[in-house]
């Protein structure tokens, strides 16, 4: 934050800078898993420059709101982060990572066609790790998940090793496989990965929960640890109490607990809607149904038709026994033929 104010001390005018600045507090966030420091940092920076520019530089404003656009959507407000891409769309209809932001904003909102029509002009314009991301997304979202992999794999093709970007891509390819069953391939990615870029946590991490799913607690800690160490992602943390309470260390799972509800305030109190988090944590973790459709339900009334959403809500009637209540959340799960292996087993597949 010093960075800001020696920036508003040498020019009080200064437009570009901030953008650039935002741009970097964004990067931070991702790397250093502060999003409670970095994202509203960015977005304080991101709308300092807007309200200076007003209009004056058409290229600065178009950067300041896809900046903006990705801020809002890393902090969950969907609605907000549509409006904004909409607006820089506007001003340069020939960008591909504004689509992008489009992709993913409209896929968070349930609105898979506009998302589709987002990924088809993305592709075009740009053909690369970003857009063919996006497309596997879209793939699985509809039930190809052999053409998801496909893309994925593209994706990962696209990108440079060692880089971020390629590191992100390898991982959800990683994790493709991981969710449809294939262990081995998902960690084969995950150790890639770390070859590539040496101490990437959320490969640590990943590994680290093909361990915990195996039942292999010692492993299981010490890798995501590890992960915990690099970086303090509430992710970890939850993966952590998992394993302690598997292993019935109680002390050790009551601290890690109040430190996960410290994180996700922290998040809530810097602008991130975390009602999602918040309702996986009490159906997984604690089995507290009830609380967790408290914030399964407020989601809901803002992303009614997001199948993840709905599969959310599903999940937590049934397992309260409340097949009748949970039928329409069923249904609207598969609108697009997910073959996600939760939807599926809803089905009794």
């Amino acid at each position: 934050m010093q960075l800001a104010s020696d920036l508003r001390l040498k020019d009080a005018k200064a437009i570009k800078p901030r953008v650039t600045l935002a741009q970097i507090f964004v990067n931070e966030a991702r790397v250093t898993g502060e999003h409670g420091h970095y994202y509203p940092a960015a977005l304080k920076m991101v709308n300092e420059a807007l309200d200076l520019n007003r209009g004056k530089d058409t290229n600065l404003e178009f950067l300041a709101l896809s900046t903006k656009a990705g801020v809002q959507l890393s902090q969950h407000e969907f609605k907000e982060a549509l409006q904004t891409a909409n607006r820089a769309i506007e001003i340069n209809p020939h960008n591909a990572q504004i689509y992008g932001a489009l992709v993913d904003v409209n896929v968070e909102l349930g609105r898979y066609d506009e998302a589709v029509a987002a990924a088809d002009k993305m592709v075009k314009i740009r053909p690369d790790l970003r857009s063919y991301s996006r497309v596997s997304y879209l793939r699985e979202i509809h039930g190809d998940v052999v053409g998801a992999k496909e893309a994925m794999i593209s994706a990962v093709k696209a990108g440079a090793p060692g880089y971020e970007s390629s590191a992100w891509a390898r991982l959800t390819l990683g994790e493709l496989y991981q969710r449809y069953g294939d262990e081995e391939a998902a960690k084969k990615q995950f150790e890639i990965i770390l070859r590539e870029r040496p101490n990437y946590p959320f490969a640590i991490a990943a590994l680290g929960q093909l361990e915990l799913d195996k039942g292999n607690y010692p492993e299981a800690e010490m890798l995501v640890q590890e992960a915990a160490d690099i970086i303090p992602e509430v992710g970890y943390y939850i993966q952590l109490a998992e394993i302690y309470k598997q292993t019935n260390q109680k002390e050790k799972t009551e601290k890690i607990e109040d430190e996960i509800f410290v994180m996700l305030q922290d998040d809530v109190d810097s602008g991130h809607n975390m009602d999602l988090e918040y309702a996986a944590l009490y159906r997984d973790h604690f089995e507290d149904y009830d609380k967790a459709i408290v914030y399964a339900e407020r989601e809901y009334k803002k992303r009614p038709e997001n199948i993840d959403v709905s599969r959310m809500m599903a999940s937590l009637y049934l397992k309260k026994g409340m097949a009748d209540t949970a039928a329409p959340y069923i249904k609207a799960a598969g609108t697009t033929d997910s073959k996600h292996p939760e939807y599926l087993a809803m089905l009794g597949k």
